[in-house]
């Protein structure tokens, strides 16, 4: 059974990392470089801030961070030593030849699972938890699996790696979530977080959170501004 879903993720990639053209390759790069999405991260703090206090806010940045610290290390630090998966793109793996690679970059030596989507999955479901909001979910969502498939775009992950990286992101966020909820029971943190009752109300019902929409502004934006680059440098 394992041989078949390795054979079947092989042949999955090959399919996917085989649609290629100038514009894709640009468009797909940029997608996946790490900077690109700053001004779409920096939004979530603002809209924390407009909403909390600045103690509950960097209470929320913290837990944001844990998150994708957990994804990160979970990935790179524990399971890719273990499984030593090569990653498609490497040389030493036999079907790097048929391999579709942009900008030469062929990523590290093991690939499973990806850091790549475990800390978008990871981003994507904690915001789905704090804000809970359907829009806001879908758009999220949508984001995390655009900014995951870019890693077989490029080569340098199968789509089983992709799998794997997300569920290691949903476990990353339910852990954190539930643990920054549960210590918001404890009177002393509460205090010291001055966690009002105007606070807790935003907590127990996150669809009153306002200006999520700004997220998905941010967001769009930055897609459309991609787009653009990619047309004019292909």
């Amino acid at each position: 059974m394992l041989d078949i879903l390795k054979q079947f993720d092989q042949e999955l990639l090959l399919a996917l990392n085989g649609i290629h053209n100038p514009f894709w390759d640009s468009f797909m790069w940029i997608v996946s470089a790490k900077m690109t999405w700053v001004p779409m991260y920096a939004t979530i703090i603002y809209i924390l801030c407009r909403n909390f206090n600045i103690r509950l806010t960097i209470f929320s940045i913290i837990a944001i961070v844990l998150v994708i610290t957990y994804c990160d290390q979970m990935c790179a630090t524990f399971i890719r030593p273990a499984v030593e998966r090569l990653r498609p793109s490497n040389l030493e793996n036999p079907i790097s030849e048929f391999i579709h690679i942009v900008n030469g970059k062929r990523g590290g030596r093991y690939g499973f699972p990806s850091c790549h989507a475990a800390n978008s999955f990871g981003l994507a479901f904690i915001v789905m938890l704090l804000f809970k909001q359907k829009f806001l979910t879908i758009f999220v969502l949508l984001w995390a699996s655009l900014n995951s498939y870019s890693r077989i775009h490029l080569g340098v992950h199968y789509p089983g790696d992709l799998l794997a990286g997300m569920l290691v992101g949903l476990s990353g966020a339910l852990i954190v979530y539930y643990l920054y909820r549960y210590a918001l029971r404890f009177p002393m943190l509460a205090t010291l977080l001055q966690y009002d009752s105007q606070n807790k109300q935003l907590i127990e019902h996150p669809k009153e959170i306002k200006y999520t929409s700004s997220f998905i502004y941010v967001g769009v934006t930055t897609l459309v501004v991609i787009v653009i680059y990619a047309l004019f440098t292909t």
